[in-house]
């Protein structure tokens, strides 16, 4: 089956109304018995029959990995499943054999999973014995201290961690540990902040509920949980910890690290902001539709880092999209119409009118002029889609890291071995500062 095939019938059974669950129910089975399908493919007349045998699907926590030019070792690992811990070990002794004299580990978009994996993992980079991780909540019954039970890997390759605001839990019980053991230099963005542990219970009627029963903390001490439940806003939701009730830390090394807000990365790479053009022309199955009618046309496609959609493609998109009624939204003209509100209800809209029309005026969906603007952006979005079709995930990924500035600051960091030394050390008051330093050894191997 292929990305925009309708599946009309399973076994016989009519799928043509059936809910995403029910075709979910209908597709599972026993390993080993088969299903007969009858499938609708875009750009075909007839309808296609297929059997299909289940199997048991096993995921590669591993999405890909590689040794780059600069003899940097990669891996992307995107959760924390029974026994994954294993494969993080073989993949990073598979690159050091291959050549790998440091390591990246990408945690971005990794939501967490099991505790004791993220332990494991810790234990591949530092010694044995060292308290990773402790659980502490007002049963004390339930406190618990995760210690590293193994001999390592290797305890002096220098790394990277990744992370983004889609690492979370787990995700940050790693980079959080390695950060906090000075073992390891953090890069991306500030990390989601689940600093929780949840217990299920089981309810009457096969129910099932997760209760709140402690806090996780690392090494040095902080709890990274980002939103403060116990102290809700009068509405009732939940805010996160401000910056200034945060609190100070020490790492190993004795740096400075702070509680309340996620991990915050050594090197925080700004990420870039586009419109709003594309997260509709996602929404709307515009860009799904047009790459799916692209694929009609295409059997193969070039390599993923080689993949690129021509100018003529992009003309012929622009053209789709009109076809399609295709409306949108955007954030900055609500924001204007919500202030013009305000200034009515204050009775200042009059003095500033003809202001406020020329700026809405400005700010009116245009179309042609978005699809210009953001083509780079949109571009990007369809390319993705398209190389999904062909390489999945892992091509994906291929393809991303091409034009990705946090691996380009990954590998920078990890060349200038100045600087990623410099990263780990504390910050006298007697230097100069830390930003104004590290931005001149940057500049020496620019």
């Amino acid at each position: 089956m292929k990305a925009g095939d309708a599946i009309l019938e399973i076994d016989g059974a009519d799928m043509r109304k059936a809910t995403v669950k029910d075709v979910s129910d209908k597709l599972k089975g026993t390993p080993g018995t088969s299903l007969k399908l009858k499938i609708q493919r875009p750009g075909e007349n007839k309808p296609r029959e297929m059997t299909i045998v289940r199997e048991k699907i096993e995921i590669d926590p591993i999405t890909y990995s590689t040794v780059l030019d600069d003899n940097v070792g990669y891996l992307h690992y995107s959760g924390f499943t029974n026994g994954s811990s294993n494969r993080v070990k073989e993949t990073v002794l598979d690159l050091k054999r291959k050549g790998a004299e440091s390591l990246v580990i990408d945690l971005r978009g990794n939501g967490g999973g099991i505790l004791d994996e993220a332990v494991n993992i810790v234990n591949f980079f530092v010694r044995k014995g060292l308290e990773i991780v402790s659980t502490k909540g007002k049963v004390k019954q339930w406190d618990r201290s995760y210690h590293t039970q193994n001999q390592p890997i290797d305890t002096l390759m220098p790394i990277v961690v990744l992370i983004d605001t889609g690492s979370a839990s787990a995700s940050e019980i790693v980079a959080g540990s390695l950060q906090d053991l000075d073992r390891a230099v953090i890069i991306g963005n500030r990390s989601f902040g689940k600093g929780l542990v949840q217990t299920p219970r089981d309810l009457p009627y096969g129910g099932n509920i997760k209760i709140t029963t402690s806090k996780y903390y690392i090494p040095s001490g902080r709890c990274i949980q980002a939103l403060d439940y116990s102290h809700r806003n009068p509405d009732g939701s939940v805010a996160r910890v401000p910056d200034s009730l945060t609190n100070v830390f020490k790492t190993k090394n004795g740096r400075e690290v702070r509680d309340g807000g996620g991990i915050t990365p050594d090197f925080v790479i700004p990420q870039e902001k586009g419109g709003t053009i594309g997260y509709y022309l996602i929404a709307e199955n515009i860009i799904f539709d047009y790459a799916t009618n692209w694929a009609i046309k295409h059997p193969t496609i070039a390599s993923p880092e080689n993949f690129h959609l021509s100018d003529a493609d992009y003309e012929q998109f622009k053209q789709f999209v009109k076809t399609k009624n295709f409306q949108y939204d955007q954030m900055s003209n609500r924001s204007l119409q919500s202030l013009k509100n305000i200034m009515e209800f204050e009775r200042y809209y009059d003095t500033a009118s003809e202001e406020f029309k020329a700026l809405e005026n400005k700010l009116q969906p245009n179309l042609d002029r978005d699809l210009e603007l953001f083509k780079k952006d949109i571009k990007q979005i369809i390319e993705t889609d398209i190389v999904q079709r062909y390489y999945y995930k892992e091509g994906v990924l291929i393809y991303e890291l091409q034009d990705d500035p946090v691996l380009k600051k990954a590998r920078e960091v990890l060349k200038n071995k100045q600087l990623y030394n410099y990263t780990l050390q504390p910050k006298p008051a007697n230097i100069p500062p830390a930003k104004e330093t590290k931005k001149k050894i940057e500049n020496q191997y620019s």
